[in-house]
């Protein structure tokens, strides 16, 4: 399931998947949930929970709209199943060049701004799904890039690039439906950015990379579905003592002190601070063809590249990110180590103290690893 929102929450992806389950009987493996990222899509619940000066009034339009969200994915799934038909699948791969890395480096530290020599990944994976007379159904692709062409000057509900990408793909190809899923691109901006103008630009180059793809020799995908889910316990750095927080309570920052609130509302609570947050993995076997690792959060680069690097071969590894969970940035340990607003500042935003601890990385490759190798 694609959307274009900012992100499914775990409070939504699981009670989205508990109602699937029950209706349909699809077990939580199989139903995978993925969004486009996109910072001008409605909010939903207990997403960026700290970010949004929200009153009683507007908590409840949230509520009400998060209510609407769940029922039309289960009406989706419900569509789809009702609509099964023999399909052919084959996979291609492109390119798009203007999502760059935006860590950069400072005198005083890592900022957000433009690195044209930072890590990125440009590869534009591409499924087509035809059916038996060989006409497109559909295509599935991914961008590793933040989907944030429109900045926060901008109040409108729209898919940014991505969304002009799949409409312009729908039509070129009359019939078909164009599904995208954003890739490990969290510390990737689109560049330049800013205008409707660089919207559709950005998103008709995608829409071009998919349909020289698809239009390609591609490789056949033949065999069983198969996949996995887990979830592992991802270690944060060592929780603040309450002195600690109580000082933030001071900073001129109001979202250092809507961190230090709610952390010292759990305290207040009877309960310690997090050590560890429950993690998902996904993993789905595309027949002997192709692989989808499944990734949660707002995942960097490094892991995009390193995990299609060490468990290809070449072209079959197909990584995302902003799955089943989004609920923090998700750095890899270099990124760690260089600080940033990856690494530090964005846990504020989602209401986790943090950073991670550096062996993050680590363990949520070797987890992918293990998972990859049980489903071979």
């Amino acid at each position: 399931m694609t959307s274009d929102i900012l992100g499914f929450p775990r409070v939504i992806s699981e009670s989205i998947a508990a109602k699937i389950r029950e209706r349909f009987g699809l077990s939580r493996e199989r139903v995978l949930l993925s969004s486009s990222h996109t910072h001008s899509g409605p909010v939903v619940r207990e997403s960026l929970v700290l970010i949004y000066d929200i009153d009683a009034g507007q908590a409840e339009v949230i509520r009400r709209y998060t209510a609407f969200l769940e029922a039309k994915v289960v009406e989706a799934v419900d569509t789809a199943l009702r609509n099964l038909a023999p399909a052919q699948l084959a996979m291609g791969r492109g390119t798009a060049g203007f999502g760059v890395n935006r860590r950069e480096k400072r005198p005083a530290g890592y900022v957000i701004g433009v690195n044209e020599a930072g890590v990125f990944d440009r590869e534009v994976p591409v499924l087509r799904v035809s059916g038996t007379d060989g006409r497109l159904r559909a295509l599935l692709f991914s961008y590793a890039c933040h989907n944030t062409t429109l900045g926060g000057d901008k109040y409108l509900i729209h898919g940014d690039y991505a969304g002009v990408a799949q409409q312009e793909l729908e039509i070129r190809n009359p019939g078909a439906m164009a599904l995208f899923m954003a890739g490990c691109g969290a510390d990737a901006n689109p560049h330049p950015r800013g205008t409707m103008e660089l919207v559709r630009s950005h998103g008709l180059e995608l829409a071009e990379a998919v349909q020289k793809a698809q239009s390609d020799k591609l490789v056949p995908v033949q065999g069983e579905l198969r996949s996995a889910f887990e979830r592992i316990e991802l270690p944060l750095s060592t929780p603040p003592t309450r002195a600690e927080l109580e000082q933030k309570l001071a900073s001129t920052d109001v979202y250092r002190q809507r961190n230090a609130k709610a952390q010292l509302a759990i305290l207040d609570g009877g309960k310690d601070l997090p050590r560890t947050y429950p993690y998902p993995l996904q993993v789905l076997k595309l027949g002997g063809t192709a692989t989808l690792v499944a990734l949660a959060g707002e995942v960097v680069a490094d892991y995009g590249l390193r995990l299609k690097q060490e468990l290809g071969p070449a072209g079959r590894l197909w990584v995302v990110g902003y799955s089943n969970d989004v609920f923090a940035y998700i750095p890899s340990r270099r990124v760690l180590e260089e600080g940033g607003y990856e690494a530090d500042n964005s846990m504020i935003y989602y209401g986790l103290h943090g950073p991670w601890v550096p062996e993050i990385e680590e363990i949520i490759v070797g987890k992918v690893r293990e998972m990859v190798g049980k489903i071979r």
